[in-house]
């Protein structure tokens, strides 16, 4: 296939694309900046750094191609409803144009990166259902479920094949570690370097969290399969912070520092996600625990912690 990644060069995106290039696809990659290269020797990848939201560069971007997938997104929670006016320019305006140009390009499926941390709110039920309502309190949720609307009402409209993936909290080699999300990679680095650790209250706050390669292979199984519709991707289960920090802990050898600030209003107090629908329609199972997850990011951040790499982006798509 010929696949378009859109932020493909972020934590999740670089493991999709390396995942990708094991099988037969040739991939073009949109970012606006080049984060991270692959190894092609066969030259099946190509960049464009580049704004997706460009139109110009949207249109050649799209010719030829079978499948998008969209995991740009110039917010995080944490930070979004600092300047909600930029996170729907940015996300909610280009994510529409977008799909218009997919539109006009023939372009039929794509693979939407949602959040199924933020789009719920306050849980009334856990686990999480996809049916469950939605009332996001930050307007990072709020963007990625207006996305989603818009989305359908391609499907509507004009027959998209939509698969969008709800993930929980995605964890790995590679995440970034400057604290604006993945309290795992955060806390790892915070640990190993005898640096504090901020917590948001009594750290009992509660999240599900999925290990990368897990989380690849839900996109791997959404390109392939028919169905479409709305996928949460979790463990299925939850884990307070203090227990991240725990388990941390356990694998370094070395005891966090731990500083206690009031909690945050836009801090959901628990999420677990129900994957049932994907086990069922994706035929998909997580198969990393937290502990084995956390042990794997652990060891790659000690190897790779002083290491930088840069590699000269090469290769173009016919």
């Amino acid at each position: 296939m010929n696949i378009l990644v859109i932020g493909g060069t972020g934590f999740i995106a670089s493991h999709i694309v390396e995942a990708l290039l094991e099988e037969d696809n040739r991939i073009r990659i949109i970012d606006r900046t080049i984060k991270y290269c692959f190894e092609d020797p066969d030259n099946r990848v190509e960049y464009m750094c580049a704004d997706y939201g460009d139109q110009k560069i949207l249109k050649k971007a799209l010719k030829n191609i079978d499948c998008v997938i969209h995991l740009a997104s110039s917010t995080v929670p944490g930070t979004s409803n600092e300047n909600p006016i930029a996170d729907i320019e940015n996300n909610l305006i280009n994510s529409v144009r977008l799909l218009e140009e997919m539109n006009a390009a023939g372009v039929k499926k794509i693979i939407y990166f949602s959040s199924g941390g933020t789009v719920y709110g306050e849980a009334k039920i856990l686990p999480i259902a996809e049916e469950h309502e939605k009332n996001p309190i930050c307007s990072y949720g709020i963007t990625k479920l207006a996305i989603e609307k818009y989305i359908f009402l391609h499907q509507h409209l004009y027959d998209l094949e939509p698969v969008i993936l709800r993930p929980s909290n995605p964890f790995g080699p590679r995440q970034g570690h400057l604290g604006s999300q993945g309290a795992i990679a955060t806390f790892t680095d915070r640990i190993i370097n005898k640096n504090p650790i901020t917590l948001w209250g009594d750290g009992q706050i509660i999240r599900d969290y999925v290990y990368i390669k897990d989380l690849v292979d839900a996109c791997r199984a959404a390109i392939r399969s028919s169905v479409t519709g709305i996928f949460n991707i979790g463990s299925g289960k939850g884990t307070t912070l203090t227990d991240i920090i725990r388990m941390i802990e356990t694998c370094t050898g070395i005891k966090a520092k731990i500083e206690h600030n009031p909690p945050r209003n836009f801090d959901i107090q628990k999420i677990i996600l129900d994957i049932s629908k994907a086990e069922k329609y994706l035929n998909w199972a997580p198969s990393i625990d937290i502990e084995s997850g956390i042990r794997l990011h652990c060891d790659w951040y000690i190897q790779n912690m002083n290491r930088t790499e840069s590699k000269e982006p090469k290769g173009e798509m016919p």
